[in-house]
């Protein structure tokens, strides 16, 4: 069974009109469904939430849950504030420049533009306190190759030893040409 896309990945937000209009004004995206119901359909619980979609583009949404009878939101505390977060890709560094300073003259802060190799991307913090990253895919055929070459080989070295392997540390060496590394 081949998976098509994803159909929606969901999230907990405080207020779910403020985060569809945020999404809206700051990202563009288009608010496509909402569904509010005072039972869980699929534990039978009952606890009232609100549930908006957001498109995400590609056929992919973006969906926030408010449930206003739960303990406030918070986050895991054993995990570093930059692993969770809502990656999105834009079509190029010129939008993505130009949307950071769109962002910073609405005073959301952003961190980057951060150079990742295969990408350059932004980030900020949406009002729910979900870390958001905007990214441009700036990865040559060559690149991608030669990283798909050694990815089993990676993964089986880190299985063993739980410290980064050196398959890839041309990415982050200056020596890198982009064809030849």
């Amino acid at each position: 069974m081949p998976i098509e896309r994803i159909h929606h990945v969901a999230y907990r937000c405080r207020d779910a009109r403020q985060t569809v209009e945020w999404y809206r004004e700051h990202l563009g995206m288009e608010f496509v469904l909402a569904i509010a119901e005072d039972q869980v359909p699929s534990t039978k619980a009952p606890d009232p939430y609100m549930h908006v979609f957001l498109d995400a583009g590609g056929g992919n949404i973006l969906a926030f849950f408010e449930l206003p009878n739960s303990p406030p939101m918070g986050r895991d505390p054993n995990t570093p504030e930059w692993v969770q977060h809502i990656a999105l890709k834009v079509g190029s560094v010129d939008e993505l420049a130009a949307t950071q300073a769109r962002l910073e003259a609405a005073g959301i802060p952003v961190v980057g533009i951060t150079d990742h190799t295969l990408f350059k991307s932004i980030y900020f913090f949406d009002p729910n306190g979900h870390r958001v990253e905007l990214a441009a895919d700036v990865a040559t055929p060559e690149m991608n190759a030669r990283l798909d070459a050694v990815k089993w080989a990676m993964l089986e070295e880190w299985s063993r030893t739980r410290r980064a392997p050196r398959h890839a540390a041309w990415m982050h060496e200056k020596e890198f040409d982009g064809a030849t590394g």
